[in-house]
């Protein structure tokens, strides 16, 4: 069983729908604590620590072979309170970042909340240190496509990253830094490789819950 911890329910069926694209017959159970990134944002990524590593040892205690952090703001919390919770925690845009590095040293980093920025440029940036690619990064935050997201206009938020994305030049890779932009990857018009974390994430998580 793989288990996921999400910060918003939207994430769950969206997973549903990927492990019955590409994953069938795999176990998934899903940890959603929006207050997790509530906090995360008015204090910290740091400050939940504690409360992830809760979730993590439950997953763990239910049965789970890793866990799959889906929250781009606290997933280096996720890493690391799982370090020695017995099973592999992931965080899901790290397979995303990896890609974005690969693909040259000129990486947007596009987010809509600000909160997610800092988290994805240090993944990324760690991401080129490991392949030994130094890169640069340069951040978009896309007004008010978080708004949309909160009420459920999910269409909205999309079009409005997809548009913001579609006016950057100059760069080798764009990352859709949380999990709730993937929408907008379908939307985009740009010549520019436009990278979102779900799918990557989840076959991440999939192979570690086999080998785990």
């Amino acid at each position: 069983m793989l288990a996921l911890l999400h910060t918003s329910p939207a994430h769950v069926p969206v997973f549903d729908d990927l492990r019955d694209e590409d994953h069938q017959g795999l176990e998934l159970r899903h940890f959603v604590d929006e207050e997790l990134l509530a906090r995360a944002r008015r204090e910290g990524p740091e400050a939940v620590a504690g409360a992830v590593r809760g979730v993590l040892e439950k997953a763990v205690a239910e049965g789970a072979r890793a866990v799959l952090c889906t929250c781009s703001t606290i997933g280096a919390v996720a890493e690391s309170a799982g370090t020695d919770v017995g099973v592999p925690v992931l965080r899901g845009d790290r397979p995303m970042a990896a890609a974005a590095v690969a693909a040259g040293a000129r990486v947007v980093v596009a987010a809509t909340l600000e909160s997610t920025l800092g988290p994805t440029v240090a993944l990324v940036e760690e991401e080129g240190r490991r392949i030994g690619r130094p890169v640069a990064v340069r951040t978009l935050l896309v007004e008010g496509a978080w708004a949309r997201f909160e009420v459920g206009d999910t269409e909205g938020c999309a079009r409005l990253v997809a548009d913001a994305v579609d006016a950057v030049g100059d760069a080798d890779a764009i990352v859709l830094a949380q999990g709730s932009m993937a929408g907008a990857q379908q939307l985009t018009m740009t010549p520019i490789p436009v990278l979102s974390s779900p799918r990557l994430g989840l076959a991440a998580g999939v192979r570690a819950a086999r080998v785990g």
